[in-house]
């Protein structure tokens, strides 16, 4: 058994830690946050405030066939997380739609030229698969085979509820990681046999990270009727619609390269909002429950940053990618430091 210090509680941080302990392993981990529920005040892990699309093929256009690579595996992964905890969160492997306006063809052409793998559909095939889009006669649409989705609150309470044999250390900054050693705020240093960086943004500047924010709304409109993440290919806005369960959805996301972390603008929720009734008319009768925001974290040049020495493994850089890539990095440190495996142990993956 060994001594595992985790800074950050955010999917990856937990991730770890559930991993950790199933392998018996002691664990402790340290978090500014106040507590391991969501405030969505802009602050805290990025990752409760994610939409949870799970969508390798998509996610080609912006991050290339490694992003993908990693995706699929983690694609993998996540049924067998899911399985193990003791409340199953919601997870679903459907596929997912591309929809484009008429007008917007070519827009839509140019990015799907970045996207292999993407199957056209015929009308009635879109209404075969999403009924509720039958009474949209002149959207060009698009399958995505395989990609999923994921409730990432219920996920990340599931991970923390399962990990209470860990010493979860709740309003305490990590300034530094090293092999073995985190060094808080208040000046105290945490000993242990292997030391693991998650922090996010709170890796400044150990790595050279930027926050980009993103922006989403959360609403309720009772029998919406969609199974699948959608994505409406536009010049100007990539919007995604993501069912959260029967009536709950989540709309986003904006890419803005600040590190503002105030309230949404009117100029993002009226575009996002615009966008997503477009594709389903019937968000007109939608209640908003939530405008959130928070900043992802991204190194230069925008992909992941996994590293494994004696006594340290940092996983960072996350950015769009958290909820399809965490997985199977956290997977490859573990598996790599020989501390656990995200496996069942009696699941065989003919994958890896």
């Amino acid at each position: 058994m060994a001594r595992i210090a985790i800074a950050g509680a955010g999917l990856a941080g937990r991730l770890m830690a559930w991993a950790l302990l199933r392998a018996g392993h002691e664990v402790l981990l340290a978090d500014p946050a106040p507590g391991p529920e969501p405030a969505f005040d802009g602050h805290g892990a990025a990752a409760f405030s994610a939409a949870g699309m799970l969508s390798p093929l998509a996610e080609q256009e912006c991050g290339g066939e490694a992003v993908a690579r990693l995706g699929w595996r983690s694609l993998a992964l996540w049924p067998r997380i899911v399985d193990r905890l003791s409340a199953a969160p919601r997870f679903a492997a459907l596929g997912s739609l591309l929809l484009a306006h008429p007008g917007d063809r070519g827009a839509a052409q140019r990015a799907l030229a970045r996207m292999p793998g993407a199957q056209p559909l015929a009308r009635e095939a879109l209404s075969a698969l999403e009924p509720a889009l039958a009474a949209h006669r002149g959207l060009l649409a698009w399958q995505l085979p395989g990609e999923g989705l994921i409730d990432t609150v219920a996920t990340l309470a599931a991970l923390h509820r399962d990990s209470g044999a860990a010493r979860w250390l709740w309003g305490q900054e990590v300034l530094e990681v090293g092999p073995g050693r985190l060094r808080l705020r208040d000046g105290r240093g945490l000993e242990a046999d292997w030391a693991v960086d998650t922090r996010g943004l709170g890796g400044r500047p150990q790595l050279p990270l930027r926050g980009v924010r993103g922006e989403t709304v959360w609403l309720d409109l009772p029998s919406h009727g969609l199974r699948r993440p959608l994505r409406l290919l536009h010049p100007r806005h990539r919007v995604y619609l993501v069912p959260r369960d029967e009536r709950r959805l989540i709309v986003g996301a904006t890419e803005i390269e600040s590190e503002d972390r105030s309230e949404a603008s009117l100029k993002s929720a009226v575009e996002l909002m615009s966008a997503a009734h477009s594709l389903l008319p019937a968000l007109a009768e939608a209640r908003i429950l939530r405008l959130d925001r928070n900043l992802r974290p991204a190194l230069p040049d925008n992909l992941p940053h996994a590293h494994a020495e004696p006594g340290l493994l940092r996983l960072n850089g996350l950015y769009r990618h958290g909820w399809l890539l965490a997985p199977a990095l956290v997977d490859q440190l573990l598996r790599q430091s020989g501390l656990a495996t995200l496996e069942d142990p009696h699941h065989a993956d003919p994958t890896r």
